[in-house]
């Protein structure tokens, strides 16, 4: 998700012409007619990351309706990714403690001039309407770059995750659902089974709430799916299905889920920029709204209904290894702890304006993505390869097949499973 259920200083005052957009910021979340009739002034955004699956969504979002945007990133990615030439690109590393770890551009060109790497010094002297922070994994650099934008920027969003809770109260939850916690504050790996991942995204929220009170924007994301998706979690399920033949259905069609389409996501990501909103939100689909069956065969339909579902019950998943989290993308069967997980309350995002786009719309774009995708990776692992052997580096350990999804049973395991339930006679 944004989410990873599990399953990678201060300065002067703000200027007077982010004082109406700080008042705004401090109010909190204004009642939909009100942010209907405001009309949004033109924002100046900074991102924090800005080239992973979010990130480019929001910069075109915000550059579609008319906002300056600049991204803060080490570089790495946008040599690999096509990304929206209108934001300014600035380069370094929002670690303090590190040099920025990439110092050329996507054009080769080298961006320090003086051979000093750069990092958060750089946003030293400039204003922002609003900053969005969406690389942030660790409360060490969420500080430092919150208290260094203080008194430069007047909101301050942070993409966190639902993971961030403690627990998934059975009847679901919302955003007074106590945090999850670490025994030792200080840890900087997520841990081997990500048992850290959502400590460490609460732990964010505090250093983002400490550097900007009343003025910072907690956004706790589900699954984020679509188009774009380097996990292929919820990817996984429209792109089997298109292949045909019997699909192997975890649990039952009644099951709930909750997701969030990623364009769907970042264009409120820029509404709460243009309105000022601040608070904490689960940025979810509606609880109770859809079911796993409906998913399913909206998947189905789009591919053209050549796949049969073949529903296999969790408790036999479960006496066959298949029935933890992760076993399946996206789906976990509604027990136990995970009894209240496709549960959450999104009503107060909805509030602040969070929509919905149709699940048929988030399929069918995924199918149309997807093809181009993969041809994409298959290149990228190529040039990777041919960059290290031309600058003499050892050839890397074969990895993952590109083509191949990245989540998911593997088609020789999906079939195993079938041919044991219906082995079974159950």
């Amino acid at each position: 998700m944004s989410t990873n259920r599990r399953n990678p200083s201060r300065r002067d005052v703000l200027r007077a012409a982010l004082a109406g957009g700080v008042l705004a910021a401090c109010a909190g979340p204004q009642p939909r007619a009100a942010q209907t009739a405001a009309v949004a002034r033109k924002k100046r955004i900074l991102i924090l990351g800005g080239t992973g699956f979010l990130g480019p969504k929001t910069v075109a979002a915000a550059v579609a309706r008319g906002h300056e945007v600049t991204i803060f990133n080490r570089g790495k990615r946008e040599k690999l990714l096509p990304l929206e030439t209108k934001a300014e690109h600035l380069y370094g590393n929002r670690d303090p403690e590190l040099p920025a770890d990439d110092e050329r551009g996507p054009d080769g060109a080298l961006l320090h001039p003086d051979g000093r790497p750069k990092g958060l010094e750089q946003l030293v002297g400039r204003t922002w309407d609003v900053v969005i922070d969406n690389s942030g994994y660790f409360p060490r650099m969420v500080t430092a770059s919150a208290q260094l934008l203080a008194p430069h920027a007047a909101q301050y969003i942070y993409i966190s995750s639902i993971s961030a809770y403690a627990t998934n109260p059975d009847a679901g939850g919302d955003e007074t659902t106590a945090l999850a916690t670490l025994a030792d504050p200080t840890v900087e790996t997520m841990g081997k089974e990500y048992e850290n991942y959502g400590g460490l995204k609460a732990l964010c929220e505090r250093a983002a709430e400490a550097a900007f009170p009343g003025r910072a924007t907690i956004v706790r994301p589900g699954y984020i799916v679509g188009p774009g998706d380097p996990t292929d979690r919820f990817t996984y399920w429209p792109i089997r299905i298109s292949r045909g033949g019997d699909v192997l259905a975890p649990g039952s069609p009644e099951d709930p889920l909750q997701w969030i389409d990623v364009r769907d996501l970042a264009d409120w990501l820029v509404t709460l920029a243009e309105h000022g909103t601040a608070g904490a939100f689960n940025a979810i689909t509606p609880a109770g709204a859809n079911r796993w069956g409906h998913v399913l065969q909206t998947c189905v339909d789009a591919s053209g209904g050549q796949a049969k579902l073949a529903w296999v019950p969790a408790t036999w998943l479960e006496e066959h290894g298949m029935g933890g989290e992760d076993a399946f993308p996206i789906w976990v069967a509604p027990t136990g702890k995970f009894a209240g997980f496709h549960r959450w309350s999104s009503a107060r995002a909805e509030a602040a304006g969070l929509t919905y786009r149709p699940i048929d719309d988030t399929v069918k774009a995924i199918l149309a993505w997807y093809h181009g995708e993969v041809d994409r990776r298959v290149r990228v692992t190529r040039e990777l390869a041919e960059a290290k052997a031309k600058a003499g580096a050892p050839p890397p350990p074969p990895g993952p097949d590109p083509s191949a999804l990245r989540a998911g049973p593997t088609a020789a395991k999906e079939q195993q499973l079938l041919a044991a339930w219906r082995a079974s006679g159950k």
